[in-house]
């Protein structure tokens, strides 16, 4: 798998590729749809299956100030996309330059002249170029002309309603992990290096792993049932506060999750923490023996939830 930057001419074992074309956070159903579309179409041509993707996305270039919204880091979009059978990744830097390219621009000097594209996959909603100009429509008509055959995917729906990237942001606001995970086939992870805190959880017998949550959507508030895989590739079950802390002072935002009967140390190392299951919203206690008591019975009924640990 390969990354590749989308402002220069690809590798020429990439070119005459079949591109899926679009945002892809979260790479929910809708978008595993459209890339699998596109590296069937590859690998029936036999040419390359690129998924092109925008970083940042272009909410944090029109809107800098927005809220954190995002579903996946790209290290993990590259990892989802390998293992939807693409050849390479190919990162469209989102900035003033490409933010002015106009729609025709784009077709003609991204995807025809840098890539060397001879299919497109997108979504049926998908739109580029500046003022959100470039449609479906327009890259069908102009495609062909360039050497690029045009495919669309319908949205997938699941339960009456389309999947979408909003649908899971919202699940995941209302701790509702488990709709979340449904749309995205997987649960919500949140992925950090292990930082050091203050370690006030060991001398309460809990001690975390603290985790910034950098750029990724805030879920509610809360504890949850988790899973952690670490860097060696073991599974570890816990439950995790997810917040502010309010029973400490100062307050500070992390993930911090508590890993059953593991002891290593973690620190400075890459691990993903999985939302399974919302328990509670985060309280304020007033003494550390009432935070130790809910703690208790927050980690037993996580471990209800969970299951047996992985061997």
């Amino acid at each position: 798998m390969m990354r590749i930057d989308g402002g220069t001419p690809v590798p020429a074992s990439l070119r005459g590729g079949v591109v899926a074309l679009g945002n892809f956070d979260g790479f929910h159903l809708g978008h595993q749809a459209v890339v699998g579309r596109a590296v069937g179409a590859a690998r029936a041509a036999g040419r390359p299956a690129i998924v092109a993707t925008f970083d940042p996305h272009p909410v944090r270039h029109f809107r800098p100030g927005a809220p954190a919204f995002r579903l996946t880091s790209l290290d993990q979009r590259e990892r989802l996309f390998a293992a939807a059978g693409a050849d390479a990744m190919l990162v469209f830097h989102f900035d003033a330059a490409l933010a002015a390219l106009s729609a025709e621009g784009f077709i003609a000097e991204r995807l025809a002249r840098n890539i060397g594209a001879r299919g497109v996959v997108t979504g049926e909603d998908f739109t580029f170029g500046h003022d959100k100009r470039g449609t479906t429509a327009m890259l069908a008509r102009l495609g062909p002309a360039h050497g690029m055959t045009v495919e669309t995917v319908a949205p997938v729906m699941l339960d009456g309603a389309i999947v979408s990237s909003t649908h899971i942001r919202a699940a995941l606001k209302a701790g509702d992990p488990r709709t979340a995970a449904r749309l995205l086939t997987r649960p919500f992870v949140i992925e950090g290096v292990v930082q050091h805190g203050d370690k006030l959880g060991r001398t309460i017998g809990y001690p975390t792993a603290n985790i910034d949550i950098g750029k990724y959507l805030r879920p509610a508030y809360g504890i949850y049932a988790v899973e952690g895989r670490l860097d060696d590739g073991r599974v570890l079950k816990g439950a995790a506060n997810l917040g502010i802390r309010p029973s400490f002072d100062p307050p500070k935002e992390l993930l911090e999750p508590y890993f059953f009967d593991f002891a290593e140390d973690l620190y400075g190392r890459t691990i993903e923490v999985a939302l399974v299951e919302f328990l509670r919203p985060e309280a304020k206690f007033d003494d550390l023996d009432a935070l130790v008591v809910q703690m208790e019975a927050d980690c037993a009924r996580a471990r209800a939830i969970l299951g047996p640990a992985h061997p």
